[in-house]
């Protein structure tokens, strides 16, 4: 592992294991409304509110600025907002027993986070790190608890998106449970988010760098490097910079499953 991926790992791990007043390390100052050209009805949570309840959450939505590795979220930290990823990438991480940072999963431009700790009223369980820029908002707690509870829209998508965490919890699990490395990897690609592009052709965009991937599933970014040169030279993916296209989704399935 080079020297810069131990510092930020211990970046991480530090935050994670200490509880802090929420974004408050390392965050631009909170930018004003007019700074920020947001359509809430674009975010999916917000898409069918009411004109009042959107009034309602553009008053209150609150928006930061954070440079890359700064910590979003802080394990321990108190549940005082729903916060929504904008733009960027943000890795949520856990601390083991050990000291050792561990990836849990990785959260893209739209998705939301921190709700488990707003509904139960407890504290942050994991801490959440930027990886690249990101632009993050913060809707209070009192008033995310309010759509919850009084907007029928927001409670079915809040359930559709909490019995998809379950389910993808359960595949991490099996995922990690799985004793060949480089299965681990197919499988984890697999699995990973996947839009289709023009030619119909599955992408997996905004993909995380090697080193992400591995403290992921366990391994380490040279091997994480290895397995995905096999997958291009038998002509199962091809890579860019920072998007992966899957040529071919059933041999990268055979692959992950342990079949040739």
């Amino acid at each position: 592992m080079s020297t810069s991926a131990k510092l930020s790992l211990k970046s991480a791990a530090a935050a994670a294991a200490a509880p802090a007043q929420e974004a408050a390390v390392g965050a631009a100052p909170q930018l004003q409304e007019h700074q920020v050209q947001v359509h809430l009805r674009k975010i999916p949570l917000f898409s069918e509110l009411s004109d009042e309840d959107i009034a309602r959450v553009k008053s209150e939505m609150r928006y930061r600025h954070f440079p890359k590795r700064t910590v979003v979220l802080h394990k321990g930290g108190v549940a005082d907002a729903l916060l929504f990823l904008l733009s960027g990438q943000l890795q949520v991480v856990d601390v083991t027993e050990d000291g050792r940072a561990v990836g849990l999963r990785m959260l893209a431009a739209g998705d939301f986070f921190g709700e488990i700790a707003l509904i139960n009223g407890s504290t942050r369980s994991a801490s959440v790190v930027a990886m690249t820029e990101v632009l993050v908002a913060f809707l209070p707690a009192s008033t995310a608890m309010h759509l919850f509870s009084h907007s029928p829209s927001v409670a079915h998508k809040m359930l559709g998106h909490l019995a998809q965490k379950i389910q993808r919890d359960s595949e991490f699990r099996a995922l990690l449970s799985i004793n060949n490395t480089t299965r681990r990897i197919y499988t984890y690609i697999a699995l990973m988010p996947q839009t289709e592009d023009k030619e119909g052709q599955r992408v997996v965009e905004n993909l995380p760098t090697h080193q992400d991937i591995a403290n992921m599933i366990n391994t380490s970014r040279e091997t994480v490097t290895r397995a995905l040169l096999v997958l291009a030279q038998q002509g199962v993916v091809l890579k860019d910079a920072h998007r992966l296209v899957i040529l071919d989704p059933d041999a990268l399935q055979r692959l992950a499953q342990g079949s040739s």
